[in-house]
């Protein structure tokens, strides 16, 4: 198990996105959706005032927009400054919306599907620039 990183440049340096396999979806799940059907597709759950809301992994038939799941590497800490300010503040320059989710180990950047090369070069660049 890794150490937490804390220090912005370290962060940032230690970065490493690496493109995650599939498609992925935003979906609000409500009272009269099969959960079981939508849990084994599930990366990410959120619960909001308003309800849950899932990452998925999409298929064809869902709804909604696709994008592109984006893991930074670095084990950042959760306490570490900076790290989602400047992931997005650089996807932001090149007009690149993000979401970005904060686990325990890693932060995970979803970006729609068609930007997904784009944001990799960018967010690559910036952990490079940080070497320097």
């Amino acid at each position: 198990m890794s150490t937490p990183v804390s220090d912005l440049s370290e962060m940032l340096t230690g970065m490493k996105p690496t493109l995650r396999a599939g498609r992925y979806r935003f979906a609000p799940h409500g009272p009269d959706e099969d959960f079981i059907d939508l849990l084994h597709r599930t990366f990410a759950m959120v619960r909001e005032d308003e309800g849950m809301t899932l990452v998925i992994r999409a298929r064809r038939e869902d709804p909604g927009p696709i994008f592109a799941g984006i893991t930074l590497q670095v084990h950042s800490a959760l306490e570490g400054v900076g790290l989602t300010a400047a992931v997005a503040t650089t996807l932001a320059e090149a007009g690149i919306p993000c979401n970005v989710i904060a686990a325990y180990h890693h932060d995970h950047i979803f970006v729609p599907w068609e930007r997904r090369a784009e944001a990799m070069e960018r967010l690559e660049k910036l952990s490079l620039d940080a070497r320097r």
